[in-house]
């Protein structure tokens, strides 16, 4: 990423237009809307209160997880593959962020959004489908043998910086994904105490 193309004066506009747009795609909150549209009422009053696909699959509704899952994914592979296209790689990296981090902070619900695994998958997918492969075979094996999503995740996540710059040789797209490596990390902190204290729920628990 060159910093000095985003800063230019004749950028700036473009550049904020991307931030805000991007963000406002990324806010959106697909649980919510999904689980209310089907009458199942606020997600955010069940199970772990997330507004992701692994809550929404605690209500029973295995579809309406899958369609929050894909949805939450495309947010950050649209805002990343429509950018790219018209402003290009600098651009379009900026994009990725910024829906990732509205996803995480969304205005609509007071900044209290998900964990962003999802959409963190979609943009790796835009930038890298190599290690968005690696990142779901690990993300596979390690629910299949321990049982557990979120340790799932913070695994996958773990080796997502390497396989991007393995997939790209690009160091500044592998830093990108550091930063949003350690977001993740932060919003499974309560995640990652439960599962040292082993009262993290399992797949397919219900609360």
């Amino acid at each position: 990423m060159s910093i000095d193309v985003l800063t230019q004066s004749e950028h700036l506009p473009l550049l904020i237009a991307v931030i805000v747009g991007s963000y406002l795609v990324g806010s959106i909150p697909f649980g919510v809307v999904l689980t209310k549209a089907a009458g199942l009422g606020d997600i955010r009053a069940i199970g772990s209160g997330n507004i992701g696909a692994t809550n929404v699959l605690r209500t029973g509704k295995k579809g309406l997880a899958f369609a929050t899952l894909i949805l939450d994914g495309l947010k950050g592979t649209v805002a990343f593959v429509i950018v790219d296209a018209m402003l290009g790689r600098d651009f379009a990296l900026v994009a990725g962020l910024c829906a990732f981090i509205g996803h995480l902070y969304p205005v609509w619900l007071k900044f209290k959004g998900g964990k962003g695994v999802a959409t963190l998958l979609g943009i790796l997918f835009a930038i890298a489908w190599p290690a968005a492969l690696i990142f779901i075979t690990l993300w596979l094996a390690t629910a299949y043998l321990m049982r557990y999503s979120s340790l799932a995740a913070l695994v996958a996540t773990a080796a997502t910086p390497f396989a991007v710059y393995w997939s790209t040789s690009q160091g500044s797209e592998a830093f990108v994904f550091a930063f949003l490596v350690v977001l993740v990390w932060v919003k499974h902190s309560s995640n990652i105490a439960r599962l040292w204290a082993g009262t993290e729920s399992k797949i397919g628990a219900k609360g």
